[in-house]
């Protein structure tokens, strides 16, 4: 402890040039200030300060050590601060970006609200690619490979690609049996907002076949809106297992093309890189994390979830 006051009182009067302004910022006397200093200096074995009877001066061997200290000051207080809001109810605002899959992420962030209300979620939709950090986000959902080293993150979830049509529409048209074959059909496409570029769909044909013909009968820039597209027996479309698997087993879709489909994408959520995450955060993380995934917590395409409510509470 002694070490730690040295440490102190070492950096107070190196800042103010002054053991009698650095005493009265501490609530001690200038000779106690001096004296441990002094303390400090003998046990380092090296001149920390240069005194006179003006003002002192920090050495070479001082300036050094001032901010190995500084961050050991600093350290110590963050984790003060952070044991200090240990102890407090998570509160404030959270600005969170999100892409256009409101289906899988109302569930939980519904059930974040009813845990937390004294947490205001400031939610914003798109797809975006947002600057976290410049645009003042607290965290973002999305999907691929983190690229920013300013970030941290933590993997929601993982999910598939499928190909998927009504029956009725297969009954009509007929089902694909390889991927040359969707030339000759209604295919629901998604373009990204950003560039205006078609998703690609990630088919694999034979080894002995050209890249498949993807022609577009309807494009849009959300993927919900394809699914509504889908179920009205407007086409194929390709969509993301989360929005479509409940109807697939439900028996209002089907899955084709499977065998040739190879594609894994990944959840993630980022934020500012900080060893000391506020509580609000730090239960967002953990919520998302735990819930965004749970099986059964979709939403329906009425807005309402396919969950307990008082399973989040």
């Amino acid at each position: 402890m002694d070490s730690l006051n040295g440490i102190a009182f070492f950096v107070q009067a190196a800042d103010t040039r002054s053991f009698s302004e650095a005493g009265r910022n501490l609530g001690v006397s200038a000779s106690a200030v001096g004296k441990s200093v002094a303390r400090l200096e003998q046990r380092l074995g090296v001149r920390l300060l240069h005194r006179s009877t003006r003002s002192i001066t920090v050495t070479p061997e001082g300036a050094l050590f001032l901010e190995r200290c500084r961050r050991v000051l600093g350290e110590l207080e963050a984790a003060e601060l952070e044991l200090s809001h240990s102890r407090q109810a998570p509160q404030g605002r959270l600005r969170v970006s999100l892409p256009l899959v409101e289906r899988l992420v109302m569930p939980a962030l519904t059930g974040f609200m009813h845990r937390y209300p004294a947490i205001e979620l400031d939610l914003d939709f798109s797809d975006r690619l947002v600057e976290v950090i410049e645009e003042g986000f607290d965290a973002v959902v999305r999907t691929g490979e983190p690229h920013d080293s300013r970030l941290m993150s933590r993997v929601l979830g993982h999910f598939q690609m499928r190909l998927v049509a009504t029956p009725e529409y297969l009954t009509r048209c007929g089902t694909p049996l390889t991927p040359a074959d969707l030339a000759g059909h209604a295919c629901l496409r998604h373009k990204f907002p950003s560039t205006g570029k078609l998703e690609t769909w990630p088919l694999q044909p034979a080894p002995d076949q050209a890249e498949p013909r993807v022609p577009a009968s309807m494009v849009c820039n959300t993927i919900e809106t394809l699914l509504y597209g889908v179920l009205d027996d407007l086409g194929i479309a390709c969509l993301p297992d989360f929005l479509v698997d409940a109807f697939i087993d439900q028996g209002r879709l089907v899955s084709v093309l499977e065998a040739h489909l190879h594609f894994q994408g990944t959840f993630r959520l980022l934020w500012p890189s900080s060893k000391h995450l506020s509580p609000k955060l730090r239960v967002f993380i953990d919520h998302m994390v735990e819930n965004l995934f749970k099986p059964g917590a979709v939403a329906d395409l009425s807005g309402q979830a396919i969950r307990n409510d008082s399973d989040y509470r």
